[in-house]
């Protein structure tokens, strides 16, 4: 007889992770399946960032803001060994599309959507600039700080997945989803591990494979619904030097593009770039343009920093198919259910901050045909684990 269980989660990264935690603390028998290793994709590629997202109040995008900001507050607390509150700092020059009003306005407003945490923002003195890492200063007008946090995007993955065992569900890595087909209330789902074969049933089951969610999809009976969607290639590099603790977020001098320049690991991350990516997610990597790009802006705002490249490494994001460009696309995360009352939601998008209330709004849905039990914990108060 093939194992029951009450959900099946398809992928290792954040999303999983997260939703395999909030089915676990629930009280639900739970399966995650991971075909390489915990945050293999996606989740071991982004910017190493825990925040509101402070660019996406230039298109409107406040509810998403205010959302992920209060994440943020959450993963500071139940996470403090893995996000950390770092200082951030806007540098802006004559050259710079925005002014220092409408930067002030803008950190205003986050500040005003976080409750006024992690220490609002203050304009440095220029008698201060000197102390800001080697910043350029010719044809400096004004530098700003404000505060977010940082983590080590693999760490946390990890930290979730334990937190997730510890309540009883299993994470089973170097196990291959094969198939699923609707049976009864349910599925039966197929996986392989070194070459052998497993079959489980499971009440509702949930794809979190980021970039290659429309591949799971292909191998699920009935055809569930599709979303139309772009996969968006990012990429980052890392040079040697040193930051110190500060973060700069500045405009890169080609086409004033927002891009994050961090002291990572005893190194300096810079990142990220976009444009649309075509072929196996598994296959992306950063092209010599990207590499350029973010070189030639690194050392716009850090002459004294090499630009010699240790590593460099590209994710991708999935944001739903839209006309126009790219940074006008919605960041919003999409739960694509196969019903009404779903047995099947695919994770489509969704940030690194924003991974546990994502998990909680799918175990809301799925709470409409999986049995009632009593939760044993509540995930922004639990504290994740140290590894």
């Amino acid at each position: 007889m093939s194992a029951s269980y009450d959900v099946v989660v398809i992928g290792g990264g954040i999303q999983g992770a997260g939703v395999a935690q909030a089915a676990a603390v629930r009280g639900y028998r739970t399966l995650l399946l991971e075909q390489q290793t915990l945050a293999a994709g996606t989740s071991s590629r982004s910017t190493k960032l825990v925040h509101g997202g402070l660019r996406y109040l230039e298109s409107g995008r406040i509810r998403l803001v205010r959302e992920s900001l209060r994440e943020r507050e959450i993963l500071l607390r139940i996470a403090p060994e893995l996000v950390v509150r770092q200082d951030f700092f806007i540098p802006l020059y004559a050259s710079s599309r925005r002014t220092a009003g409408h930067v002030h306005a803008g950190l205003w407003l986050y500040r005003l959507l976080a409750g006024g945490s992690v220490g609002g923002f203050e304009r440095i003195p220029a008698r201060e600039w000197e102390r800001l890492d080697g910043l350029e200063t010719a044809g400096l007008k004004a530098v700003f700080r404000y505060g977010d946090a940082q983590t080590d995007d693999v760490a946390l993955t990890h930290a979730v997945a334990r937190s997730a065992a510890e309540f009883g569900a299993e994470i089973r890595v170097g196990t291959r989803f094969v198939g699923a087909e609707r049976v009864g209330e349910g599925y039966e789902v197929r996986s392989v591990r070194e070459g052998v074969v497993a079959t489980c049933e499971t009440r509702a089951l949930v794809n979190a494979t980021g970039p290659w969610a429309a591949q799971t999809l292909s191998r699920v009976l009935p055809g569930p619904p599709r979303l139309p969607h772009d996969l968006v290639a990012g990429t980052h590099i890392i040079t040697e030097g040193a930051l110190g603790k500060s973060c700069y977020y500045v405009e890169a001098p080609s086409d004033h593009r927002g891009v994050f320049i961090l002291p990572w690991r005893g190194r300096v991350l810079t990142g990220t770039t976009e444009r649309l990516y075509v072929g196996d997610p598994g296959l992306v990597a950063p092209t010599p343009e990207e590499i350029t790009y973010l070189q030639v802006t690194l050392a716009a705002y850090f002459p004294g920093l090499s630009t010699v490249v240790a590593e460099s490494f590209a994710g991708l994001r999935v944001l739903p198919k839209s006309q126009g460009d790219l940074n006008g696309r919605s960041r919003e995360v999409v739960l694509l259910a196969d019903a009404p009352r779903p047995r099947l939601i695919s994770i489509f998008g969704g940030k690194l901050t924003g991974y546990r209330r994502t998990a909680e709004q799918v175990m809301e849905r799925l709470g409409l045909v999986l049995p009632a039990r009593v939760p044993r914990a509540d995930t922004s108060r639990l504290r994740l684990p140290m590894g």
